[in-house]
């Protein structure tokens, strides 16, 4: 029964396909068998409906023997397949037929055993082989094409070659499975064309990370009701940030926000104006915090504006910070208070404050103190060009204040 299925189906399958055979508008060459036996592999690749209905009636065969619990052995020769099928569609279609354009005949590959002539051989130019070893990248580049779309986007390989196993690790990526969707992430997150390459740069690992996870770190900072433009500054400017898991994350805010007592918007206010702060470590911060309560004599809160104001003081060099305070609130005399209203003093350089304070001495104008006339306050003191200095605090010449730097 089954077997009687699968012929009927087989007579109604090329009854269709000489029907469409007939009704096609190319002939096939009467005079060239190659040529027809390429339209024939063209139609059975080309023509899904009646690909599809072999396989239905192959596949009804199949189901129509397992159902009956009867196994039938059908030899080859009585299946319809393909190759008998062409040799008569092919038969049929060889009768008046009209010659195919030469712009779909295929051309003929080309074999590295054809024979060659002399001049040909001596057009070839050879490819130079890769090398097995190198110690830059620069010798990979002509023949990987991540490599070479890496430079296009900006990306300095001769600074990611000079870390260890970072250029081993690029040559092995390919650029449209593994890099391009980082990109596309990228990109998402709000990171700007020219901005990719110094990224990457800066960190090629993410390349590594499972974007899911990285998906979930910003949904992370999102959750933390940081702004997509926020999001957006910290990754740029802390490429390393997306390399954090959750919990490290969440520990890193947790530590901001526990040791200055803030807020949860001035801890984002805080990260998000120097993200840096989240990726590197923690000690330099921990005992810049005990420094400025403990030797110099700040409270908690006092400290706490200090940091919002100057987010970098949390991370800057301790010999700099205390010679600066020492100079700023023992040979000035500035207080506390007054510092803590303008503490970008800790930004300054040391020079700079000690030959404008001592100009100013000389000229009778160190005045520091709010309450007195002819103040100067800090801001005015450290932000100003020379020439303004000279002539709206110190009321001289510029020309004097260069020829007192020199006598120094």
């Amino acid at each position: 029964m089954a077997l009687c299925m699968c012929q009927r189906s087989a007579r109604h399958i090329l009854s269709a396909l000489r029907n469409s055979l007939a009704a096609t508008p190319r002939q096939l060459k009467t005079d060239d068998p190659l040529s027809s036996w390429r339209f024939s592999h063209h139609f059975f690749t080309m023509q899904n409906p009646a690909s599809q209905s072999i396989v239905q009636s192959r596949a009804a065969c199949t189901h129509s023997s397992s159902k009956d619990a009867v196994k039938i052995d059908l030899p080859e020769s009585n299946l319809p397949a393909i190759s008998q099928i062409q040799q008569e569609t092919i038969g049929m279609s060889t009768a008046g037929a009209d010659p195919l354009p030469e712009a779909l005949e295929d051309v003929p590959a080309f074999s590295p055993l054809d024979v060659i002539t002399e001049e040909e051989a001596a057009m070839i130019v050879p490819q130079p082989p890769i090398p097995p070893g190198s110690y830059t990248l620069r010798d990979y580049v002509d023949s990987s094409e991540t490599l070479q779309k890496l430079v296009l986007l900006g990306v300095d390989l001769s600074k990611l070659e000079k870390r260890p196993n970072v250029g081993t690790f690029l040559l092995k990526l390919d650029f449209e499975k593994d890099i391009s969707k980082i990109l596309f992430f990228l990109k998402d997150v709000g990171l700007e064309d020219n901005q990719l390459g110094p990224f990457l740069t800066k960190n090629p690992f993410i390349l590594s990370e499972d974007l899911d996870n990285l998906h979930k770190r910003v949904a992370y900072l999102s959750s933390k009701k940081f702004s997509r433009h926020a999001i957006a500054r910290i990754v740029s400017r802390a490429p390393y940030l997306l390399n954090f898991s959750v919990e490290r994350l969440d520990n890193r805010l947790g530590f901001f926000q526990e040791q200055l007592g803030l807020s949860g918007e001035k801890t984002r206010e805080l990260v998000t104006r120097l993200p840096r702060m989240i990726t590197g470590s923690l000690e330099p911060i921990k005992e810049n915090l005990k420094v400025f309560e403990i030797e110099f004599g700040f409270r908690k809160k006092e400290i706490q504006q200090i940091a919002l104001r100057v987010p970098k003081m949390l991370t800057g060099n301790k010999k700099k910070l205390t010679d600066t305070f020492d100079y700023v609130h023992n040979t000035m005399g500035i207080p506390h208070h007054i510092i803590t209203h303008f503490p970008q003093v800790f930004n300054t350089g040391l020079l700079k404050l000690k030959e404008r304070h001592e100009f100013l001495t000389f000229l009778g104008r160190a005045v520091y103190d709010p309450t007195q006339p002819n103040y100067v306050s800090l801001e005015k003191l450290v932000s100003m060009s020379d020439q303004i200095f000279c002539e709206e605090i110190a009321k001289t010449s510029i020309q004097d204040f260069e020829q007192f730097q020199k006598n120094m």
